[in-house]
């Protein structure tokens, strides 16, 4: 095998986000891995792996330059436009140096099809900014030769201290509403279980779209309401959102490309870490 594991150096396009911290802290130990951060904080300072970026102002291609990535994980937020000529330019270094680009897509681009859960396969189609901008990155990464992408495509991430449950805390502690949605069928998963399947997927060399959610389907509300149960004693206001009167599907459901068994996670899992 050509490219020894140990010669992989990683750069991961917001490190200091929620997921992509996770990913540098999965990665970290057994990689040279480098990571990106909008502003530069205390604990990065000292650290040489980490380059300030900000992606409405800095050019990516300094970074790319100065870390010269084997792998490109992206996990950037921000402006929309500035994150499309990003990808481009990562795209462009990809192709030249011949990198490898793991994007980190969402459920969203299929929030168009709500009648049924999505697979690897299926036509993206969405009606929200949001998910028409993921799939516009997928599209552009998609031309690339394939062994050089793979698309995770995420549901819903919780885990500990994850942004969804310290807002639910925060909410309760001001006394206002949980929004729940009823109809809302969808998978989830944990933000350590993803990090693993990213570790697997490098060391593997794997490639493709992958669909990283729970192998089941929940209620959001129900969902909601057996997190709300671990965090509080408190009686929630909850706050019923019906954005339709059927049943809506927003779900990532791996079938083509699935990862091992052991790598695979089910919806109960998540409510079982969240109680430690």
């Amino acid at each position: 095998m050509k490219n020894d594991l140990h010669k992989h150096r990683i750069l991961i396009l917001g490190a200091s986000g929620y997921i992509g911290n996770a990913i540098y802290k999965e990665l970290g130990p057994y990689f040279r891995t480098y990571g990106t951060c909008r502003t530069q904080k205390k604990e990065f300072e000292t650290n040489k792996q980490f380059f300030q970026y900000n992606v409405e102002q800095d050019d990516v291609y300094e970074i790319l330059e100065a870390c010269k990535p084997t792998i490109i994980i992206s996990a950037l937020r921000g402006d929309f436009n500035a994150q499309t000529i990003a990808h481009q330019h990562i795209s462009e270094y990809a192709l030249e140096f011949g990198s490898k680009i793991i994007f980190l897509s969402s459920a969203n681009a299929f929030d168009a099809y709500s009648k049924y859960p999505s697979y690897e396969l299926d036509k993206t189609l969405s009606h929200s900014v949001y998910g028409h901008f993921k799939i516009k990155i997928e599209n552009m990464l998609l031309r690339l030769p394939k062994r050089q992408i793979a698309i995770l495509r995420l549901p819903m991430v919780f885990g500990v201290n994850c942004p969804r449950i310290l807002e639910m805390k925060s909410l309760i502690a001001e006394d206002a509403s949980v929004e729940i949605f009823p109809n809302l069928i969808m998978n989830v998963t944990l933000d350590k279980k993803v990090t693993q399947q990213i570790h697997y997927i490098i060391n593997r060399n794997k490639y493709g779209v992958f669909h990283l959610g729970s192998t089941d389907l929940v209620h959001h509300d129900e969902f909601v309401k057996d997190i709300l149960a671990i965090i509080t004693e408190k009686k929630v206001k909850l706050k019923h959102v019906f954005t339709t009167n059927d049943d809506r599907y927003l779900a990532v459901l791996p079938k083509f490309n699935k990862l091992p068994k052991h790598l695979q996670i089910v919806s109960s899992t998540v409510i079982e870490e969240l109680k430690k």
